[in-house]
């Protein structure tokens, strides 16, 4: 088995030739500076230390992107769905060809442990098999036919898309975002995150070597502010996928209000995890610290507020507490961490400012709560307990390695608590009585909750939020909802009176 040292050497012959040309933005099937030559400095979150220089777009670049997916899109939307089925299959060979290279360099780019990014490059390959699969169906309609008419129905891409993608687990996300629109016959402009620019470039590579027409997908680095914005703005683009914060998503929509643009959200959340008393115990434990510790806390989806019976809670508390101080945080090259450090230092600076916060709130921190070591942007597994759900640790999205328990004493009350914030991702309810199950998940505001399970996502089934998390579905055959537009045609089967005017 690969240890840290074999990691760290196969990194640097990976990154070399980053190191030496920078990442570039990537149009019409060719590399190119931006437009105007700037460029900004990508450093680790390991150990603060320069990676690469990236392409720092402007409007001008997104203009040249558009107008690429803009040509391509043609021959693309018309290509037999069969061939687009094919070429996405060979794309997710080629992601599974080149894994271990898109896990350590997305370690070394975000700080993600390698035992969960190594599962992440292999979780895009299924994505981008998954709509391969789908793809040759994409267009299918129904037959709705009437008295007068054979009312038949179709899907059509609705054309070139924005696809704006976050600095959390930034590989996958693309592949979930990019993958269906391939299949649906759009075409892609797609902007990463500045903080995670490298395996966006990876992923087009490997489209590209796959047999992906040049200008079906485009990449533009930069920042919100600008190639972001130039983006949403664009009158060629379509609609904006975007994954993020919700006060950018609230951005984004005013952006792209005046060309009339559809969006498709994922945004923040503050999700409950409500632990009753008749539920098992060892597992709902389990799944509490992996759905929050896991992948540094910097998910959407985290289980970020513990909600905890309070005949059980002392106990249940005393365990967790007991078992955070032994998550591994280290290197996340190391097949051993299981934390590693937070995405910059402005992110950094975000997390530890909520340690002050639960101390002046009067929430006791009964593990974490500090800097881990001198160097990188490491924090300590926290674990913020007594919490009342009126403070701000309770309320507000942290994004980090920090769990808010709060107690509750029977079901309305939980219920209560797990509603009264203003997102609605997921929830994670633990259980043994079925028909409470059935009751409380009926009730919950969430567009996606899991009972007596952690997060484990079923490709088929809608994923998405609701109140501030988010607009939409993916997944399944609600992804091509978004993509695509809904035409009808209505056939006359025979003789009907028409109404005559000026006869």
């Amino acid at each position: 088995m690969a240890d840290l040292a074999d990691h760290e050497q196969k990194l640097a012959g990976y990154l070399k030739r980053f190191r030496q040309d920078g990442v570039m933005n990537h149009i019409a099937g060719e590399n190119c500076p931006a437009v105007f030559g700037e460029s900004f400095n990508n450093a680790s979150p390991v150990d603060e230390e320069h990676i690469c220089s990236v392409a720092k777009s402007s409007k001008d670049d997104v203009d040249a992107a558009a107008i690429a997916a803009k040509e391509a899109f043609p021959a693309w939307r018309d290509m037999d769905g069969a061939a687009r089925k094919k070429v996405l299959h060979a794309i997710a060979d080629g992601i599974v060809a080149r894994a271990e290279e898109i896990a350590l360099c997305e370690c070394w780019d975000t700080g993600q442990a390698f035992r969960f990014m190594s599962k992440a490059a292999l979780r895009g390959a299924e994505n981008f098999r998954f709509f391969a699969d789908k793809a040759p169906a994409a267009r299918d309609g129904q037959s709705l036919p009437s008295a007068t008419l054979m009312n038949l129905t179709t899907r059509v891409p609705i054309g070139p898309i924005g696809v704006i993608t976050p600095w959390n687990t930034p590989f996958m996300l693309s592949t979930w975002k990019i993958a269906p629109a391939l299949a649906a016959g759009c075409t892609v402009v797609h902007k990463p995150a500045e903080l995670s620019p490298i395996t966006a470039k990876i992923l087009l590579e490997i489209a590209e070597e796959a047999g992906l027409p040049k200008g079906v997908w485009n990449l533009v680095n930069g920042f919100g502010e600008d190639a972001g914005r130039a983006l949403t703005e664009h009158p060629d683009i379509k609609a904006i996928a975007f994954v993020g914060e919700s006060k950018t998503g609230s951005m984004i929509m005013k952006q792209g209000a005046d060309t009339l643009k559809r969006v498709h959200f994922e945004l923040g959340g503050k999700n409950p995890v409500v632990v009753f008393a008749d539920a098992d115990l060892d597992r709902a434990l389990d799944a509490a610290i992996f759905m929050i510790y896991s992948l540094n806390g910097e998910r959407c989806t985290s289980s970020s507020r513990l909600l905890i019976e309070d005949s059980i809670a002392d106990e249940f508390i005393s365990r967790l507490a007991e078992r955070v101080n032994k998550i591994k945080v280290g290197n996340p090259l190391d097949p051993k961490t299981e934390l590693g450090p937070l995405i910059s230092d402005g992110h950094f600076d975000k997390v530890s400012s909520y340690f002050d916060v639960a101390k002046s709130e009067g929430a006791q921190i009964t593990a974490g709560g500090e800097r881990h070591g001198e160097k990188g942007f490491f924090v300590k597994p926290t674990l913020f307990a007594e919490a009342k759900n009126d403070m701000r640790i309770a309320q507000e999205e942290i994004f980090g390695p920090v769990l808010t328990t709060i107690r509750f004493k029977d079901e309305e009350e939980a219920l209560k608590l797990a509603n009264d914030v203003q997102y609605g991702l997921t929830g994670y309810v633990w259980t043994n009585d079925l028909t409470r199950a059935m009751r409380f998940t009926e009730k919950l505001e969430a567009g996606m909750i899991w009972v007596n399970s952690e997060n484990v996502r079923h490709l088929p089934t809608p994923f998405g939020g609701v109140k501030a998390s988010g607009i939409g579905r993916d997944g399944g055959d609600w992804s091509f909802e978004f993509y695509m537009e809904q035409k009808h045609i209505g056939l006359a089967t025979g003789y009907h009176k028409i109404p005559q005017l000026g006869v």
